[in-house]
């Protein structure tokens, strides 16, 4: 049996060789704690200081506004949890949109139980937020406003910037979920004046089990309560021996990424948007969710009329993909994203999600439109005859 060909890294990617060799070197070779005061301790801090650079330059942040994390789902609790404890006493109002991901919708539910007023603002049919909603919204009695940089499920990217632009206009912090972008589209906190970031570095070629946090530290300060208390590692913000060898890791995955993200996003652009013609042409009734708005060059979420909700991926035995987000994957309901959209639930579960990753390959796109053509038609064919 051949290997599938994967097309959901989105879910997740391999990590890079240079950064597994990284790591491995950080497993038997710079294994001290960074908190000790001897030679192994200072090689490890070393190590990981030198991994904040590389990781900095990758969003163009100060270095010492990073703190690590196991991984953006606990950056995303350190951040809009962490700001509510420090500012929620004078402002008690968070602003975010209808398709984040759950990382912060359900935060932000348990911050409304504990009596934040949280407005979870809708989406147009393709994805986007209207800024002249967030503009009405958003009020000087809003702590903060949460909005990802690009969705996980349909690649649609907001215009964080602007958003931020008038989050700042009344007072509020910027927050922003950049797992999907970093790595796909330049990142850059300082342009699009970011308080708060959130990141993953498994899906950009690192490890998984390691993430980080940007929180800014000029102009203003952004000030956070810690979840974990303990030796005060991370300026006192997140306690815990830091996992050296994920934080290596993911430090040479960013240096990878910082060189590679223009050239990559120009090749798996052109390889989605043939793929995306080659299907249309090819079939009737395929429709590309979050077409119009501008979305992340190597993601596609497709669906299918005439396919019975449920036949269609496991029709796919020769791809990797998904129906949607990897954290949902056992969750039964139809996606939040698409329903977010518009999209009943018999529509979402007729979407499936493909994303490129750098493997991919122009063989491996023609290949999968090969056979993503002959399974639609064949459970159509099926389903016409039941």
């Amino acid at each position: 049996m051949r290997v599938p060909i994967y097309l959901d890294y989105n879910a997740t990617t391999p990590t890079a060789p240079e950064a597994a060799d990284a790591v491995l070197g950080a497993l038997t070779e710079r294994f001290g704690n960074p908190s000790s005061e001897h030679a192994f301790g200072w090689a490890a801090d070393e190590a990981v200081e030198q991994a904040r650079e590389r990781l900095g330059a990758l969003i163009n942040g100060d270095p010492r506004a990073l703190t690590f994390t196991s991984g953006a789902t606990e950056a995303i609790g350190l951040a809009l949890i962490g700001a509510g404890n420090v500012y929620g006493g004078r402002k008690h109002h968070v602003v975010t949109i209808a398709t984040e991901h759950k990382a912060v919708l359900e935060t932000c539910a348990a911050m409304e139980r504990d009596g934040f007023v949280v407005t979870v603002l809708p989406v147009r049919e393709d994805g986007s937020v209207d800024l002249d909603l967030v503009r009405a919204t958003v009020t000087d009695k809003t702590m903060l406003v949460s909005a990802m940089w690009a969705n996980n499920e349909t690649g649609v990217v907001h215009p964080i910037a602007e958003i931020a632009e008038i989050a700042h206009e009344h007072g509020a912090l910027m927050m922003t979920d950049a797992t999907q972008a970093i790595g796909k589209v330049q990142v850059d906190v300082r342009a699009a004046d970011v308080d708060l970031l959130a990141l993953s570095g498994h899906k950009f070629y690192a490890p998984k089990g390691i993430g980080a946090l940007y929180i800014r530290r000029r102009g203003p300060r952004v000030r956070l309560s810690p979840l974990v208390y303990g030796g005060g590692h991370e300026e006192g913000v997140r306690a815990g021996t830091l996992n050296v060898p994920g934080i290596v890791g993911m430090g040479v995955a960013a240096d990878i990424a910082a060189r590679r993200v223009a050239e990559d996003a120009r090749r798996l652009g052109g390889l989605r948007d043939s793929f995306e013609r080659d299907l249309t042409a090819r079939l009737d009734g395929v429709h590309v969710n979050g077409a119009g708005a501008e979305r992340l060059p190597n993601t596609t979420s497709l669906r299918f009329d005439g396919v019975p909700p449920g036949r269609l991926v496991p029709a796919l035995r020769g791809l990797a993909v998904s129906t949607g987000s990897a954290c949902q994957a056992r969750n039964t309901e139809p996606s939040h994203v698409l329903a977010a959209m518009g999209l009943n639930a018999d529509a979402a579960a007729r979407t499936v999600r493909f994303s490129l990753g750098r493997p991919t390959t122009a063989a491996d796109m023609a290949a999968a439109a090969e056979e993503l053509v002959d399974a639609v038609c064949s459970v159509r064919r099926r389903a016409a005859a039941a």
